[in-house]
């Protein structure tokens, strides 16, 4: 399949046919289970080489819609043994993440015990350049991202409480961010009380900033995975507070290009029959969420 880039627009869902962006290709299977994960992953890993980090959501204690741990213990061992190791930072908010003890406890109660698990600002932050960024000169990321030559971003794709969805983007611009400062810089005004005051269009442009800047660090060594199932309109950072699902899967899509792979998941719950995809679609829109997009 092939996505096609939106325009400029602001909040509004643009239809396919109206877009004046270019495509890129995408990748798509049905095939929820180890072995489309990994066939997904040989379709997009040919630029990956070197030492490679691979940024999943691992999921706050017991969270229920998180990628499924078997899946990706089968990918590291019939693809990534040796060269692949996940990554993740501390949280921003108080919870089962927000100290690398307390996020290693997490890991050990969420099952993630069959490989090691780098929490990239356990030693502190490093910086990258944005480039022509509106709101960033450069962004905090966790010390450890340097330490990679390539990078896969292994992304549940879903709802999300700011964002309005969680694909690639969100994945990477808050999931590189270190738990202090680089969250701090997308979450809230500097001197203001409410840790959550940036919200709506300004968020998705301090998110997707971050983003670009690992992004353009990777350059070409970067593929972008996406698995939409179990899609609450929450995001996993809920945990088991979050909303119970109610979007059909639907599959896994993989691209070289992260634009177009949210596009086109996007595509997908906007495209859904019979109102399936309402619920996502509501809290896209109330979130200003397709500004990610544009």
């Amino acid at each position: 399949m092939t996505a096609k880039k939106p325009g400029t627009g602001g909040n509004v869902y643009i239809p396919y046919e109206k877009r004046t962006g270019e495509e890129s290709v995408v990748y798509f299977t049905r095939d929820l289970s180890p072995e489309g994960l990994i066939r997904m992953y040989d379709r997009v890993s040919s630029n990956l080489t070197g030492k490679i980090a691979i940024k999943l959501h691992t999921g706050e204690p017991e969270g229920p819609n998180i990628i499924p741990r078997p899946w990706v213990r089968s990918l590291l061992d019939e693809r990534l043994k040796d060269k692949g190791t996940i990554v993740e930072t501390n949280t921003y908010y108080d919870g089962g993440r927000y100290t690398t003890e307390d996020h290693r406890k997490t890991l050990e109660t969420n099952g993630w015990t069959f490989s090691p698990v780098d929490i990239m600002d356990e030693e502190g932050v490093a910086t990258l350049p944005v480039h022509n960024g509106k709101w960033f000169t450069e962004i905090h990321v966790g010390s450890h991202l340097l330490n990679y030559d390539s990078f896969l971003a292994l992304t549940h794709f879903k709802g999300h409480t700011q964002g309005g969805f969680g694909g690639s983007n969100k994945n990477i611009g808050i999931g590189c961010a270190d738990g202090r400062i680089g969250k701090a810089e997308i979450h809230t005004t500097p001197g203001s009380d409410d840790q959550w005051d940036i919200a709506k269009e300004e968020f998705m442009e301090r998110m997707t900033e971050s983003t670009h800047a690992t992004v353009d660090h990777f350059g070409k060594k970067i593929s972008f995975i996406n698995v939409m199932r179990n899609m609450s309109v929450s995001c996993d950072c809920e945990g088991k507070e979050g909303e119970p699902v109610q979007t059909p899967d639907v599959g896994i899509l993989g691209s070289l290009d992260i634009l177009s792979i949210d596009q086109a998941c996007v595509d997908i719950i906007y495209a859904m029959p019979q109102h399936a995809g309402r619920h996502m679609i509501e809290r896209i829109e109330s979130r200003h969420g397709l500004r990610q997009l544009t």
